[in-house]
Formats: structure tokens, C-alpha cells, sequence
């Protein structure tokens, strides 16, 4: 027998060793996972073993020391994307602790995608090779903002954007750049990738959609991430990546076009990031088209509850019984994809009991979904306005709509982690739970202002006229005090059951809401403004009350106007108002 011979089974046990006790990686830090496709026989199926089977051979091919892998077979596609500077060993750890892990994160779907800091893993039932994705998404940005807010930081986008002309036309699809200006405390550290089943004009394509997204998620922080299924970009002020991987970048002497970012300060340390793809009660889940489709009856007449400028909304059902209302961007609508982002973004970060829950969305296939809470009553003017159901609006219930729109309001202004400005606030935009309770909706035109930003200007007005002030109407101003007098619109609006358009033939000359209740109660018989539904159980001194507190709110100076804390305080108390000053009367346009 040979030497060879003798050797053999010792050979083949160590070779098992090896392959049993691969070294040991660091563990994976977890960034962010979605769960698509939800089945109900996912674990014990065809589909659960073949599963398996998949993420076996992904998991072996990350041991060859592969950092990209895909393969399709018995109708499951799955790949794994290692960051380009990580070592082997932190390559094999993530995708095998990701193989691992995800399935037990999303075991009745058959689609998931996970990130950490170190890979991507994605598989579906259907083929997604091929195909640029840059929706699901998870985003992160450093709990920290910058420190000097007047000195905008062009460098995020000059880094960015010169990253992004570079990775699609390289071997790997990856890239890092570091610049500084001089000075070490002042470098900036960027990182951009694509997921190599995709070619370079997707890539490119998919890049410059995240690099625009930073400036709606991330302006103002020191360092952010965004990550999609085919690209994922970042941006720190502080190393992240291995640096032998880097190639260092002379500072940029001109950015394309300056982003309002703010110059950072040093930070030797890593600083712990937030994701912000939650709101504050929980994750926003993204639905796959198939199961809205199945949820809605295919978007059946018989589902749909209303449609407004965004589009249609319609109920639906999901598998679990849990009932739900989809918005649907129509097609037509040339401003509905801002909108739907916008909506995303905001609703997203917000939680409050008299704002409408954003559950999840959609976009797949055209089309562009938001997924809410359902609400049986619909919005408040299906009763205001409707002379049968308008008898269930008691003075009580009015005045627990009414307390309840502000309060939510005050916390869009003054509570929230953002300072929000609604600008669309009427209302159809306000549902109404079983026990009616007010939910305020619809927040594809808001804004967030920032610090201590007190207005902003628009060319592009938006909105409803009849509840625009006079100073966004006619000049494009907005601020905390446009949506007061919105409110106070809404108000008066609760207290007559009449449309602000309305017009008052009970005042000379036929007047509109506005000017016929500041007409009405400088005469002293502002009870002819109250619905005539509520006369003999309202207290008279309470609707005084209120009249004269929207008359607070539509006043035509916006600085006479009170703040939302101010009307609620004003709502639930008895001391003294002042005395209002006269509304805008002759603004008539529309939009």
C-alpha cells in the first residue's frame, strides 16, 4: 500500500474538519430586512426544501471566496452581494449567518431580502436577475446632525455623484473615495455599490436615484446609508471600510449643484446610526402587488371607497383578516410619484393617534401603492356634508373632532421629531374611526421645515383654495400659520355644515364661509352660522367660543394668527381671546 494509500482517510477526515469548522468571522451587523410574497405554505413545502437547497449552495460558494454569487434553480432565485472591501472570512460569516437568519425573519414568504454591513441576500420565487430594483429600501442616517448649519456641506454631492459616474464602469461594481480639504479633521468617506446581475446603465440608473434620494432622507446628517436590492450608497464622516480598498480623491472644486448639507465636525469613532425606515410603533411593511391585488379583488369597483387628486383609494383584506385601505397613484397624476415619496417619508417617521397609520407600501410593476389603516367611517365630509348622516354629528361629536384635528395638528407643528407643515389640510383629509376619532390624511404635499426655519416659498402652489391663506395663494408663503388658518376654515366648516365654497345668502350680497362668520359675529348673531341641526342641544356660549376662535385662525395677517398649542390650550380652557382682526375677503382663484 502506498503512502498515498495510507494517508487517504486521514486526508478526507481533516478535509471534513475544515469544511465543518470554517474560522470563525465577526458577527454581521444587521442594517435592515423586507419580507415579500407572504404564502401560507412556505415552511412545509416544495418550496421550504428548495429554499434550503438554494441558500446552502449560496452559503458554499461565499466559502470559495466568492463576494458575488446568484443562481436560479427548481423556480427559487437567490444571490448574495459582499461589500467590496470586506475580508473572505467576513464575507463567508455574513452570507452564512444571513443564510441562516432570513428565513426564520420571513418564514411564510417567498421573497426576502436582508442587509448588514458586510453583504446583501436576496431570493425570490420569481426572476429578479437582471432586473434594477431600487424599491424595497432601508435607509439610516447618524443620530447626530451637523454642526455648523451655515456652511452647507457641497461635498456629499460632489462625492457622491463622482462616485457614481465611476462604479458602474468597473469590474466589481464598487468603489470608495475619501477627499478632505487640507485638514484630517475635515475628510469625507464615500462607498457606492451595485449588485453585479445588473449592467452599467442600470446601475448608473440606480445610483443617481438613491444619490437624489439622500437629499429628501438625509440632509443635515453627518454621515447616512441608503439600501436596495440592486445598489446601495454611503456616506460618513469617519473610515468605514477596509482602507487598502481606497482610492483617495482630490477635493471637488465644484459640485454639480449644492445640497443643503452642513459642514461636520471631526469624529474619530464611529457613531451609532438610526434607521429610519419605522415609524415609532413599528416597522412599514412592504407588500408584494400579487397580495394587494388579492386584498383589493384586483382593484374592484365594489373596493373602492373614494378617489381624490393622488388617485383612488380601495378597501381591502389581507389572508389574516386584518382590513386595510390602499391609496393608488393614478397614472395620470403629474405630480403623483413626488407625492407618493413625500407621503413615504413622512408618514413613515410619525405616530400619533390623530394621524392616519401608514401599514406599508408597494411598488412593483408601474404601479405605486400606500397601504393605511382602515377606517369604517371614511372622511368627515361624507357626514358633514350629507343632509341624512350629517344628524350623527352631534355637538359632542363635533367637538371631539374638533379637539382632536388639533391636537393632531399641534403635534405636526410642535411634537413630532419633525416640524411638519401639512399645506393640504381640509376636510376630506380627515378620517374618522369607528368611534370617531379624527385621523388627519394625506401628506404627499407636506414639508418638513428645519431648526428654526419659520417659513418657506413655493412657485408651485398646492393645495385646496377655499382653505389656502392669503399668503401662499397669492405669494407662495407657508408656514406653521397657513395650516392654522386651514384649521380654522375646517372649523367654521364643522360648526355649519357648509362647504367653505358655500356662499351665505342670509348676509347682503351673498358672502363666502369666511366672511359671512366675521360678518356674523361682529353683529352679534354668530348662532345663524351654526348648523341648524345642532340649535337647542349646543351650549350657546361654547359655539360662541369656537366662532370666535376660528376667527383667530383665518385672520389675513399671519402673525395675529395663534399657534396650534395656543388654539388647543384655547379649546380646552376659559380664559379671555382676544379680539380678532379681519380676514382676506376678496382672494377668488383657483387651483
Amino acid at each position: 500500500m502506498s503512502l498515498l494509500d495510507k494517508s487517504m482517510p486521514f486526508l478526507l477526515v481533516l478535509t471534513f474538519v475544515l469544511i465543518k469548522f470554517k474560522p470563525i468571522a465577526c458577527q454581521p451587523t444587521y442594517n435592515g430586512h423586507y419580507c415579500l410574497g407572504l404564502s401560507n405554505d412556505t415552511a412545509n413545502s416544495t418550496f421550504g426544501s428548495n429554499l434550503a437547497s438554494l441558500l446552502d449552495s449560496l452559503s458554499s460558494e461565499a466559502f470559495l471566496n466568492n463576494s458575488f454569487y446568484k443562481n436560479g434553480s427548481n423556480g427559487i432565485f437567490g444571490l448574495f452581494l459582499c461589500r467590496g472591501d470586506v475580508s473572505s472570512n467576513s464575507c463567508q460569516g455574513c452570507v452564512e449567518n444571513a443564510t441562516q437568519t432570513l428565513p426564520s425573519r420571513c418564514p411564510s414568504n417567498r421573497e426576502a431580502i436582508i442587509w448588514y454591513d458586510e453583504c446583501m441576500l436576496h431570493y425570490s420565487d420569481a426572476n429578479f436577475f437582471g432586473v434594477m430594483a431600487t424599491y424595497p429600501r432601508t435607509f439610516m442616517w447618524n443620530v447626530q446632525n451637523n454642526t455648523s448649519p451655515n456652511d452647507p456641506d457641497v461635498d456629499a454631492r460632489a462625492l457622491m455623484y463622482n462616485l457614481a459616474a465611476n462604479v458602474p464602469y468597473t469590474s466589481t461594481m464598487y468603489e470608495v473615495h475619501e477627499f478632505d480639504r487640507g485638514n484630517s479633521s475635515q475628510q469625507r468617506y464615500g462607498l457606492e455599490q451595485c449588485s453585479r446581475d445588473i449592467n452599467s446603465t442600470q446601475c448608473k440608473s440606480c445610483l443617481a436615484d438613491l444619490t437624489e434620494y439622500s437629499q429628501q432622507c438625509c440632509e443635515g446628517k453627518k454621515g447616512w446609508r441608503i439600501l436596495s436590492p440592486s445598489c446601495n450608497i454611503r456616506y460618513e464622516d469617519y473610515i468605514f471600510y477596509q482602507q487598502q480598498a481606497a482610492s483617495p480623491q482630490p477635493y471637488p472644486q465644484q459640485a454639480p449643484s449644492p445640497l443643503p448639507y452642513q459642514q461636520q465636525a471631526p469624529s474619530p469613532q464611529p457613531v451609532p446610526s438610526s434607521s429610519t425606515d419605522k415609524d415609532e410603533s413599528g416597522e412599514i411593511r412592504y407588500f408584494d402587488l400579487p397580495t394587494i391585488l388579492t386584498a383589493t379583488n384586483k382593484f374592484a369597483d365594489t373596493n373602492k371607497l373614494g378617489e381624490g387628486g393622488f388617485g383612488p383609494v380601495y378597501k381591502g383584506k389581507l389572508l389574516d383578516g386584518k382590513e386595510i385601505a390602499v391609496k393608488r397613484l393614478s397614472m395620470r397624476s403629474s405630480q403623483g410619484i413626488e407625492e407618493f415619496k413625500n407621503e413615504v417619508m413622512l408618514i413613515a417617521k410619525l405616530q400619533h393617534r390623530n394621524l392616519v397609520r401608514l401599514l406599508g407600501c408597494c411598488l412593483e410593476r408601474g404601479e405605486k401603492l400606500l397601504v393605511y389603516e382602515y377606517l369604517a367611517n371614511c372622511s368627515l365630509d361624507v357626514f358633514l356634508f350629507d343632509p341624512v348622516k350629517r344628524s350623527k354629528l352631534d355637538w359632542t361629536k363635533r367637538a371631539h373632532i374638533i379637539r382632536g384635528i388639533a391636537r393632531g395638528l399641534m403635534y405636526l407643528h410642535e411634537d413630532s421629531r419633525l416640524k411638519i407643515i401639512h399645506r393640504d389640510l381640509k376636510v376630506s383629509n380627515v378620517l374618522l374611526d369607528d368611534e370617531m376619532n379624527p385621523k388627519i390624511s394625506d401628506f404627499g404635499t407636506a414639508r418638513i421645515f428645519e431648526g428654526n426655519q419659520i417659513e418657506a416659498n413655493t412657485n408651485k402652489i398646492v393645495g385646496t383654495y377655499g382653505y389656502m391663506a392669503p399668503e401662499y395663494a397669492m405669494e407662495g408663503l407657508f408656514s406653521v400659520k397657513s395650516d392654522v388658518y386651514s384649521f380654522g376654515v375646517l372649523l367654521l366648516e364643522i360648526l355649519s355644515g357648509r362647504k367653505c365654497s358655500s356662499v351665505f345668502n342670509n348676509c347682503d350680497h351673498g358672502q363666502s364661509l369666511v366672511s359671512s362668520a366675521w360678518l356674523l359675529w361682529n353683529e352679534e348673531k354668530g348662532l345663524e352660522l351654526v348648523d341648524a341641526n345642532l340649535i337647542g342641544s349646543c351650549p350657546r356660549n361654547e359655539a360662541l367660543r369656537l366662532i370666535h376662535i376660528s376667527l383667530l385662525c383665518v385672520q389675513e395677517d399671519p402673525s395675529f394668527r395663534p399657534t396650534m398649542s395656543t388654539v388647543v390650550l384655547m379649546l380646552g380652557s376659559e380664559s379671555d381671546l382676544p379680539h380678532p382682526k379681519s380676514p382676506p375677503f376678496s382672494i377668488r382663484k383657483s387651483f
